[in-house]
């Protein structure tokens, strides 16, 4: 008969003989981190994946087989841009309608928690609205009766409006440049079925010639917040690294190149954790439990 193993020498029998990959990384895996997304740079506070950038970000924004998405409530965009001087992005909804495609929309929200904001330079379009849409409440003056025809009348003049059943040149009474009263910013919604409307299109520019909508630059530009910026962030990238996070509190981590991930940049200073490491603790865990039960039974 063996002897009956003590209850605290089986806890520690199951924490020796656990393996650690089991464990949550407090790290991020080595070289997950990348300075660009396909053609578009990536800086902080954006990141190329979970555990890169700001982890108020990583929530929105990802890298995913060479396209860098926008998350939302309502969907998945394509980032088409980044101006890192004034702090804007493009994204482009993959449903929305342009003057040389144009199809039924979703809806699109942007959550008041987002560091992100809609500028007030884009112009929000909705097209084929029902004539019992709220948006033509006269009391309510959501649509812009001014400029905004103009706009109405160079997208319904697109033969592509077909796609929503409406004809070339058609009467614009169904279209209206939403001009909510309260101004854009974040949590700021376009629910299309609540509105009665088929579709959407959003205009940021006009490429220089208002008469011509295949001109214009049809996307949402979104201002983000660029206050994350830190002093630990700047030693980080000026030894060569990426500025990310870890652990359940996302602590700030120094993402190194050559796989070497520390707590405050990459030339070898600070906490560090590496995959080689991470190997080499696994496995004398692992022989240490063998030799503990080896112990309990045969001694």
């Amino acid at each position: 008969m063996f002897p009956l193993a003590k209850p605290c020498h089986i806890l520690l029998l199951l924490f020796l003989l656990h393996p650690l990959h089991a464990i949550p990384s407090i790290i991020p895996l080595n070289n997950t981190c990348r300075d660009k997304c396909g053609t578009v740079p990536i800086k902080f506070p954006f990141g190329s994946g979970f555990g890169c950038g700001h982890p108020d970000f990583a929530r929105h924004i990802k890298c995913s087989y060479g396209t860098l998405q926008f998350s939302t409530g309502t969907g998945i965009y394509t980032v088409s841009s980044i101006d890192y001087s004034s702090n804007t992005i493009v994204i482009a909804d993959p449903l929305m309608s342009t003057c040389s495609s144009m199809q039924n929309s979703g809806s699109f929200t942007l959550e008041r928690t987002s560091p992100f904001s809609v500028l007030p330079d884009n112009i929000f379009v909705l097209l084929g609205c029902s004539t019992t849409s709220p948006v033509f409440d006269r009391n309510a003056d959501f649509c812009d009766t001014g400029s905004g025809l103009n706009v109405c009348r160079g997208l319904y003049s697109c033969r592509s409006v077909e796609g929503i059943g409406l004809e070339p040149n058609g009467a614009i009474s169904t279209c209206c440049v939403y001009d909510p009263p309260t101004a854009l910013g974040s949590s700021y919604g376009l629910d299309l079925p609540k509105l009665q409307c088929s579709s959407y299109s959003a205009v940021y520019g006009f490429g220089g010639d208002e008469g011509d909508p295949m001109k214009w630059q049809y996307g949402i530009s979104l201002q983000y917040n660029n206050s994350y910026y830190s002093d630990a962030c700047k030693n980080c990238e000026d030894s060569g690294g990426f500025c990310g996070f870890s652990g359940l509190h996302e602590s700030f981590a120094c993402i190194c190149q050559n796989g070497m991930n520390t707590t405050i940049n990459c030339y070898g200073r600070g906490y560090a954790w590496s995959g080689t490491w991470r190997h080499k603790i696994q496995t004398k865990m692992s022989i240490g439990g063998f030799l503990l039960l080896w112990m309990m039974f045969f001694l």
